[in-house]
């Protein structure tokens, strides 16, 4: 029996030396692995062609196309997508549910507990909340993000997914670790956005290089902006300031800026100033919780009424105001004329007509050249420019008078009537432009919206040899609330009111800016029984439309 056991037992084990039956065995068994390996190897290979993010193509539904290409990125943990929520209604429940639900089932309590606890813990993960306009998930109004770090590869994948939200309007980004590269790429992501939005939130979010500023660049188009509790001190300030304005450039998009519960001082207040001295678009500025003082306040005050231009703003608007006239000389129909007639003597000199008759033409046209009038107009363009700037009228310094003269002694005394027939003309456009100096500001402003209008050439007032620009009427709102402002500030800001209401009484037929409609300058270093404050909160109360409005609500409610 011992026998026949082991020699069946050992006939297997009797190939094993060997090389042929051995390397049968071996290949048996990388039959079996090659057929498993297929099952582990396909379906990573067929995964790889729709995990590539550049070709999937947005649905405009943020939630779908956030979650497919976070899963495309490899993303495994990422924000949901849920709805903003919106306080409810206190909830007072009904005697047939206090019937139904009765603390007594420790079941029932138990789950509620869990719920609880669950329901805390999902407040506390990121997600991206979001806004619609009318309950339908393709028209996201607005999206807030608050308490976690965007990263680089979230604002990534926001750059894919969000160009295609149409409806896209505001974006509040609070406290999640922006850096000075970071916001640069947030910048890009605004640009691809700029079809529809229009306001942008940064709070909590302080940079080292305060670079804030880029986001009111030139070819920016966000009208609302907040930068509150970014800790920005007197040299963001100053960045700040020169973005909203300079000599050569001015944002033109900007309608309100929130820059309260910061560290601006007077010194930062006073760019704030300067940004304002010829800024036309910005109706809405914020300085509240701040650290300005009576300096920074006088310097706010300052400019919104008649302030005196510097050397170097007196230099700009004159050389604003012969680059203007230059113009109006070129666009003016004596131009034609003049390449009329200079054609003619181009023709007539390859025709071969004869030397006299070509100078006696020659001498008809030179009334008519341009290089001697321009020569002449150059030569008495900076005295004009002083006659014009002594008269006030703020108006280009070229006149039809001195052309006509000095057509007229170039000529020498001669007249034909090609030469009256310009000069007609320019009569016709003088009267329109005398005409349009009687109408108010904002609408030649209207009249003039194909030329590009500065501030600069605004009509400016001459005292002492010293040029008075009218001063900032379009910033309506100001809010100054919690500084250390004390009773010397006040009297700027007094003295700024009252001006502010007088110009407002004598433009009160037309329209156009009139200045502050609503003033904060409470719980600051002064008393609130002052008599500066309490004089600039009578006269600003009839000028701020809310009180009014309710003023009159209250009165109708009265009467009916």
């Amino acid at each position: 029996m011992s026998s026949e056991q082991g020699a069946p037992g050992a006939s297997p084990r009797a190939p094993r030396p060997g090389t042929q039956k051995s390397s049968g065995v071996v290949t048996k068994k990388g039959d079996r692995a090659a057929k498993e390996k297929p099952g582990t190897v396909l379906p990573p290979v067929g995964e790889e062609e729709p995990k590539n993010p550049e070709e999937y193509q947005c649905s405009g539904v943020l939630e779908i196309d956030f979650t497919e290409l976070c899963t495309r990125s490899g993303y495994t943990d990422f924000p949901k997508v849920v709805n903003r929520p919106r306080p409810h209604p206190p909830f007072v429940p009904s005697a047939s549910l206090s019937e139904k639900v009765t603390p007594e089932d420790p079941r029932l309590s138990g789950s509620c507990s869990l719920n609880s606890l669950e329901s805390k813990y999902v407040f506390f993960r990121p997600t991206i909340q979001v806004e619609l306009e009318q309950e339908d998930s393709k028209s996201v109004k607005e999206i807030y993000i608050r308490g976690w770090k965007v990263e680089e590869r979230i604002l990534g994948i926001f750059s894919k997914c969000l160009p295609s939200l149409t409806q896209l309007q505001a974006i509040n980004l609070w406290k999640v670790g922006l850096t000075d590269k970071t916001l640069t790429t947030f910048i890009d992501l605004l640009h691809l956005c700029s079809s529809t939005l229009r306001k942008v939130s940064l709070e909590g979010n302080p940079l080292p290089e305060q670079s804030y500023h880029k986001l009111m660049a030139l070819d920016s188009t966000i009208a609302h902006l907040s930068l509150r509790n970014n800790n920005i001190d007197d040299r963001g300030a100053q960045l700040l300031g020169q973005a909203l304005s300079t000599l050569h450039s001015c944002n033109r998009t900007l309608v309100s800026l929130n820059l309260g519960f910061n560290h601006i001082g007077d010194e930062g207040a006073g760019y704030i100033a300067d940004g304002l001295r010829l800024n036309r678009s910005l109706l809405w500025l914020s300085l509240a919780h701040n650290r300005i003082q009576d300096k920074g306040a006088l310097k706010l005050a300052e400019v919104l009424r008649p302030f005196e231009l510097t050397h170097t703003e007196v230099v700009e608007r004159r050389r604003l105001l012969l680059e203007k006239g230059t113009q109006e000389r070129s666009q003016s129909p004596s131009s034609s004329r003049h390449g009329d007639s200079k054609t003619d003597r181009e023709k007539g000199q390859m025709v071969g007509i004869s030397n006299s008759t070509l100078l006696d033409k020659t001498d008809k046209t030179q009334p008519m050249k341009t290089p001697k009038g321009l020569g002449k107009k150059k030569e008495k363009s900076w005295e004009l420019t002083k006659k014009e700037e002594k008269s006030g009228a703020g108006q280009s310094p070229t006149q039809g008078t001195p052309k006509k003269e000095d057509a007229t002694k170039a000529g020498k005394g001669k007249v034909t009537i090609p030469e009256q027939k310009p000069s007609r003309i320019k009569g016709i456009k003088i009267g329109s432009r005398e005409k349009r100096s009687i109408l108010p500001e904002s609408e030649q402003l209207v009249i003039e919206a194909t030329e590009v209008i500065n501030p600069l050439l605004e009509p400016v007032e001459h005292r002492a040899g010293k040029v008075f620009m009218p001063g900032n009427k379009v910033l309506l709102h100001l809010n100054l609330l919690r500084n250390h402002i004390t009773e010397v500030g006040l009297e700027g800001f007094l003295a700024t009111v009252q001006h502010q209401v007088q110009f407002s009484k004598a433009k009160s037929v037309s329209k156009g800016p009139v200045g502050l409609l609503w003033l904060s300058l409470a719980k600051n270093c002064f008393a609130p029984q002052c008599p500066a404050y309490a004089k600039i909160q009578e006269l600003m109360l009839p000028r701020d439309p809310i009180k009014v409005k309710l003023r009159e609500d209250e009165a109708m409610a009265f009467f009916s």
